[in-house]
């Protein structure tokens, strides 16, 4: 069973041509909900309110078979975030959330947890989502996503402080490549990952957009291109990299604490082969409009055709 720790929120996105969509969002939910449609057993621990946006993201999470944690539906209201496309596809936020995460009560102890973004660093909350981490990374496999909102930062050292301690407490940390220029604008982004790789996580994966990814371990540095699709936009991306990243090693059966040396261990073919899973994931999201994540299927028979 795999736990995903953090925001929910709609994603309220205007295209470049000023029409209007509401869909149910947040980096953690995309990832929640990749991995559910992958056939992933998945607890979701997060914040909503008891209002129609509330209830829009209950059948989003239902839908992809997705459970929600007890005590999840506590907050006042459900947060938004505008999200603004350019003709690219590209999209900037703004956001409107308060993050107070209360305690949790999961159902069972999962093998992987997963958090990032918001919840992350954004105060009160993110105190209780690093003492979640702390209590399960005895018997579960730990990734993180920064997922930088700037938007949201009004202390940028201190939220490097949190980020690098939450590497330290990962086994597997994705980041995008934007992520690292805001961590240090004056170096070069491999050189930061194997930083945070020497902090203790066994992989650390870096998207480029596209560019492709790149992934640090022990072993090396491994490579793996863009697909080249018809891009709508770009929402979902990063978390279906994730989702596509944590089913791979799930597939390789390195997930769990009791597999953490055999992870640290890491060979670049194996390591190939799950950021293969995770570029797919990607763009077959970035095909389609919103964070919409494929199913179990789909990433099949695409895999299928491009082998």
């Amino acid at each position: 069973m795999s736990m995903v720790v953090g925001e929910a929120l709609i994603d309220i996105v205007t295209a470049a041509d000023g029409t209007t969509t509401e869909y149910a969002g947040g980096s953690p939910l995309n990832v929640a909900v990749g991995l559910a449609r992958l056939g992933r057993p998945v607890e979701f621990v997060t914040r909503i309110g008891e209002d129609a946006r509330g209830g829009m993201i209950l059948d989003h999470l239902a839908a992809s078979g997705v459970r929600v944690a007890s005590g999840s539906m506590s907050a006042e209201s459900t947060a938004t975030a505008r999200a603004t496309l350019d003709p690219t596809g590209a999209a900037t936020y703004e956001f409107d959330l308060e993050w107070a995460l209360p305690a949790p009560a999961w159902a069972s102890t999962p093998e992987l947890v997963h958090t990032g973004s918001i919840a992350a660093v954004t105060e009160p909350g993110c105190a209780v989502v690093a003492d979640i981490l702390y209590r399960l990374r005895s018997s579960a496999t730990i990734s993180f996503d920064p997922n930088v909102r700037t938007a949201l930062i009004t202390d940028e050292v201190r939220a490097r402080e949190r980020i690098e301690h939450l590497v330290s407490m990962s086994d597997i940390v994705k980041a995008s490549d934007e992520d690292l220029a805001w961590f240090d604008p004056t170096r070069d982004p491999v050189d930061i990952a194997r930083d945070w790789l020497a902090l203790g996580p066994a992989v650390v994966a870096v998207t480029k957009g596209s560019e492709g990814a790149f992934a640090v371990c022990a072993a090396g540095v491994v490579e793996m291109a863009a697909r080249e699709v018809q891009v709508i936009d770009t929402v979902g991306a990063g978390d279906a990299f994730m989702a596509g990243l944590l089913d791979g090693f799930w597939s390789q059966g390195l997930l769990g604490a009791k597999h953490r040396g055999a992870l640290r261990a890491l060979d670049p073919a194996r390591l190939r082969t799950v950021l293969a899973n995770a570029v797919l994931m990607s763009a077959l999201t970035v095909a389609k409009a919103g964070a919409d994540l494929p199913d179990r299927e789909t990433l099949d028979r695409e895999a299928g055709i491009l082998q």
